[in-house]
């Protein structure tokens, strides 16, 4: 149960941190795109561990096997089945607390909803889970460029260090830096927070800001299946997620509604708004305009310092931080976001074609 995410184009996602491997089935894909396998390592590299000084330590080139559903480096409308292998998980790193709740992790829970638990690093529940949406989510992608519809995320804040809103910046500087955030002035303040709290052996969390832009207007189902309803699930399942907002967000319920109405007009044969405060959806239905919305990341819960917590007897014990974490998950959370974007806005887009073909 859960592990599966979408109607058309559905995905179901399999294996754990330290298991001989994890994967994804995509289920709906159309036959006949071409199927970019540097494309989908080049995603896969952009999430994978050991990366920089800011990031977990694990080595994993995360290099992947297509099972199933291309030939001749094409989809072939059946199930599209790919694997990762692990190959640097160090169980032993986790040997101390296979008893023990660590503060802040999900041992407890899972431990008290199946009576069993893989302590190694949290097995199912690891992030290293998400490397198999953002295969799946390359994959999303490749059918979305298709039509022309572009998905960007970067890291805009980390801790208090924010960087200007999206308008104003040049998104294509974002992979320019070990931050991904595509204002160096702030990615360098960022980059130095991070590295501090480092070397405190703590850990700060941050906020990813994502934009779908050329998104056709009409995705979206009411009432229960709201095109931003289900971008915020997406979000919300990521790891370490703890809030969403699109559009104009927290900060609207600052405004009136004289200003913070979207007004139409038209340019040539589109309809347009003068102002975006809707995020490019109204009704839960995109209008045409961009989609944006904001992540929240909290710190990342394994710190290297002891903290007090219980076991699995109820005793108070001592957890120790061991192996290797990242300081701050923005930066590897850049591609999660989107991959998750790519997985929602695809399976509508084929909702969509499919209501089309009704008609």
């Amino acid at each position: 149960m859960g592990n599966s995410y979408g109607t058309l184009f559905k995905i179901s996602t399999f294996g754990e941190s330290h298991g001989k491997a994890l994967g994804v089935i995509i289920d709906g894909c159309p036959a006949g795109l071409d199927i970019n396998e540097d494309f989908i390592q080049q995603e896969l590299n952009r999430r994978k561990p050991g990366q920089s000084k800011i990031t977990t330590q694990r080595k994993e080139d995360d290099t992947f096997e297509i099972l199933s559903g291309v030939f001749e480096g094409k989809s072939t409308g059946t199930p599209i089945c790919i694997v990762i292998h692990n190959k640097d998980a160090k169980s032993k790193d986790y040997s101390h607390i296979a008893d023990r709740y660590r503060p802040s992790h999900a041992d407890y829970t899972y431990d008290v909803k199946y009576g069993i638990r893989d302590y190694r690093g949290g097995g199912r529940s690891s992030a290293r889970e998400t490397a198999a949406r953002v295969a799946a989510g390359a994959v999303a992608k490749i059918m979305l460029e298709k039509q022309g519809i572009k998905i960007s995320a970067y890291v805009s804040q980390v801790g208090d260090i924010k960087c200007p809103d999206y308008p104003s910046l040049d998104l294509s500087q974002t992979e320019n830096n070990i931050v991904r955030c595509p204002h160096s002035e702030t990615a360098d303040k960022m980059i130095a927070l991070i590295d501090e709290i480092r070397k405190s052996q703590d850990t700060i969390g941050g906020t990813v800001t994502c934009i779908i832009e050329n998104t056709p207007a009409g995705l979206g189902e009411p009432v229960f299946d709201r095109l931003h309803a289900e971008l915020g699930k997406a979000m919300l399942s990521i790891n370490a997620v703890k809030g969403f907002e699109y559009g104009s967000g927290f900060e609207g319920v600052k405004m009136r509604g004289s200003e913070h109405n979207d007004a139409f007009y038209k340019e040539g044969d589109k309809t347009k708004t003068r102002t975006n405060y809707s995020g490019g959806i109204q009704g839960g239905i995109s209008n045409g305009e961009d989609i944006y919305f904001n992540v929240a990341f909290k710190p990342v819960a394994t710190i290297m310092q002891d903290q007090e917590s219980i076991n699995a007897q109820g005793e108070t014990v001592t957890v120790s931080g061991k192996g290797r974490h990242d300081p701050c998950v923005v930066p590897r959370a850049v591609p999660i976001v989107e991959a998750m974007a790519a997985l929602v806005i695809a399976d509508f887009y084929l909702i969509n074609q499919t209501a089309k073909l009704r008609d």
